[in-house]
């Protein structure tokens, strides 16, 4: 099986491209307002492709469905995305931007508790709750993701939408967060995750179909550099 090739450099790069484009729009913890300008990620994208051998943004074709990790509880789906740039490019350009910028919006409260529990790594994921049935219950820490040797728990939960924090939800209700993990959670191995009495293993299909669209990505990307000459620019992301 193919394994997920995650660039050797990503994990300082990831901190410094949120910062940087923290710096650039000034934006606070809260989520990104509707009808925001859009900020162009086309300087950020060719830095960390460069830098880091990542795939270019813009070219992904994926939904967040496509590779998210699922576990139905009673009455509650649960939906985990890792927030690893190599992922979520693989994304379209309009849900990649979506996410991109929900972290940006989160960097300094994730580079405080970043530096509060010491981390180095950046192993932040994605996790909603959408309610399937009146009035169900989900508990956000009761969930644990299990690599080779070694059990990882959440170590802080930063919530995204109100009304997080009561646990419960109504039919079609969405809840989410981002959930901040510790050092050595590695995404280029087996991976379990449970939540209540729920067990999935899906991740490692969802790695080959990762794999399959950065591949994908690298040659529609290679396409269009022939295509306007070679100059080797990344692709401007779509305007809102």
């Amino acid at each position: 099986m193919g394994r997920l090739r995650m660039p050797g450099r990503f994990v300082l790069g990831a901190w410094g491209a949120l910062a940087a484009a923290g710096c650039a729009t000034g934006t606070s913890g809260s989520a990104p307002q509707a009808g925001a300008p859009n900020r162009s990620m086309s300087a950020t994208s060719a830095a960390d492709t460069a830098a880091g051998g990542l795939i270019p943004a813009g070219y992904g074709s994926l939904r967040q469905d496509d590779i998210s990790i699922k576990l139905t509880l009673d009455g509650v789906l649960v939906q985990l995305l890792p927030m690893n740039e190599s992922v979520i490019r693989t994304l379209s350009p309009d849900a990649y931007r979506a996410l991109h910028d929900l972290l940006a919006s989160q960097r300094r409260s994730i580079a405080a508790y970043a530096q509060q529990y010491g981390l180095r790594e950046d192993n932040v994921w994605y996790v909603s709750f959408y309610g399937m049935a009146p009035d169900a219950a989900f508990t956000p820490l009761d969930l644990t993701i299990r690599a080779p040797g070694r059990d990882f728990t959440p170590l802080r939960v930063l919530p995204i939408t109100p009304g997080f924090g009561q646990n419960r939800l109504q039919v079609r209700d969405v809840q989410r967060a981002f959930y901040l993990f510790d050092d050595g959670l590695q995404l280029n191995q087996p991976l379990t995750v449970t939540m209540g009495a729920v067990t999935d293993n899906s991740w490692q299909n969802i790695e080959r179909t990762i794999e399959a669209e950065q591949a994908h990505v690298r040659a529609r990307a290679m396409q269009r550099d022939r295509d306007h000459g070679g100059s080797g620019s990344p692709r401007e992301d779509p305007e809102p």
